[in-house]
């Protein structure tokens, strides 16, 4: 009896033997997997991202940044209007004028990559100082311009950098703080873009009238200088990634290029933006070629940017409620809608008011929902490598985009702006085609 219990002990002792074995075997062989498939591996886990919390008061800063960057840049349009009609001020033609203009937003998505690096290199808060003092620095110097290479290198390029330095970093390091909330809290930072738009540009045209060009430069360089540095202090990054995930966002392949998703984004990117910087730059130009004053273009400027800033954070939400690629891709299309059939018959004051403030609210869906497509295309591990190619390929639109306008405006001795209108239609409408992913 003993011996038999003595034969059965052993067997299961050899069948556990056997069992372990091979468990140890399963271990060995998934060891030798690499180590992003492994599940075992920790170290690539990211700890799940607040949704809330400080990340709020990080959109409050990326706000403030859009407002005092792309909303300040936002004034240009009246500027370059009020130079159009006092020539003696900066002696130059209609469309060197509109190369400034997209010169200064080419020059700051053309460094992405640079300023993505130097991000990484220095931290986040110095980035954004640097940026906010050359942001003062070039609306300073050009309230001395008086030829229009001085207003190249100011407005343009300097003012660019460090638009770039402080616009990047800000739409970096947003996302990573949400996640269901992530197109809200980016539409709500790029609501920034309309409200900053639309006061910088009334108030442009009021300082204009009152103190001259030359201190509504002054004025809106210590406005931004306060503004930025503010939002250097308050915008942080989420440190809730390991290392190693941090490092795995830094790497991007070119192969990444050969995805269709990624060129019909590319696509989108490239047409919408040439069909939204002619419309930020030309309303101005458009109010006083069918007779209406500049104090009038200026407020059609500013409804434009009202649109940009009400309807945002509603885009943000709908995007994240209903798909984010399907509202970019139908808001894309109504452009199109508008285009034709308000733009181009607008002929009075009243109609253009009413174009200038839908066309405001869907023609900026690009910049509003770019990041949070990005992540579901790419993941939210490429999102600054990507973002940073993205933006080098839409310096050619945001460079030559007013400038192609101005060549279609100004026919034979007269100003016509019907085909540059068709122009932006049609971009819309080539643009909504790259959301079908």
């Amino acid at each position: 009896m003993r011996s038999h219990e003595e034969s059965r002990i052993a067997s299961d002792n050899l069948q556990i033997e056997g069992n372990t074995m091979v468990q140890l075997q399963v271990v060995q062989d998934r060891s030798s997997e690499p180590v992003e498939d492994n599940i075992t591996n920790t170290s690539n886990i990211d700890t799940i991202p607040p949704n809330g919390g400080y990340g709020w008061v990080c959109t409050f800063a990326v706000f403030l940044i859009n407002a005092h960057t792309f909303g300040v840049n936002g004034s240009w349009a009246v500027i370059m209007a009020y130079y159009s009609l006092h020539p003696d001020q900066v002696l130059a033609s209609s469309f060197e004028f509109a190369l400034v203009g997209g010169l200064s937003i080419s020059a700051a998505l053309i460094l992405s990559p640079v300023i993505t690096a130097t991000r990484k290199r220095i931290g986040a808060g110095p980035t954004l100082v640097m940026g906010a003092l050359i942001v003062f620095v070039s609306l300073f110097t050009s309230s001395f311009a008086t030829e229009i290479w001085h207003l190249f290198l100011s407005q343009g390029l300097c003012f660019g950098w460090g638009m770039g330095l402080c616009y990047i970093t800000g739409a970096e390091l947003l996302p990573p703080w949400f996640t269901s909330r992530r197109s809200l809290a980016v539409g709500c930072a790029t609501a920034g873009v309309g409200i900053g738009g639309l006061v910088y540009s009334i108030a442009a045209n009021r300082l204009i009238e009152g103190l001259g060009i030359g201190w509504t430069y002054r004025i809106l360089a210590f406005c931004a200088l306060g503004a930025n540095l503010l939002a250097a202090l308050l915008l942080k990054e989420w440190r809730g990634r390991t290392h190693v995930a941090a490092q795995n966002e830094q790497h991007f392949s070119f192969r990444d290029f050969k995805q269709v998703e990624v060129l019909l984004l590319i696509v989108w990117g490239f047409t919408t933006e040439l069909g939204y910087i002619i419309l930020t730059f030309s309303l101005p130009t458009y109010a006083s070629s069918i007779g209406l004053t500049p104090s009038q273009g200026a407020t059609s400027n500013a409804l434009f940017n009202l649109g940009l800033a009400a309807s945002r954070p509603l885009v943000g939400y709908l995007s994240d409620s209903l798909g984010r690629i399907n509202i970019a891709g139908l808001l894309t299309l109504l452009c199109t809608v508008f285009c034709f059939a308000l733009w181009i018959p607008a002929r009075t004051y009243a109609p253009l008011l009413a174009f200038s403030l839908l066309a405001g609210a869907l023609c900026g869906v690009f910049w509003c929902t770019v990041t949070p497509v990005m992540v579901e295309i790419v993941g939210i591990r490429k999102l600054a490598s990507t973002f940073g190619a993205i933006c080098i390929a839409l310096t050619i639109p945001t460079t030559f985009g007013e400038p192609v306008a101005m060549q279609l405006i100004h026919g034979e001795n007269k100003i016509n702006f019907t085909d540059a209108q068709i122009f932006v239609g049609l971009m819309f409408l080539i643009g909504s085609g790259g959301t079908k992913q």
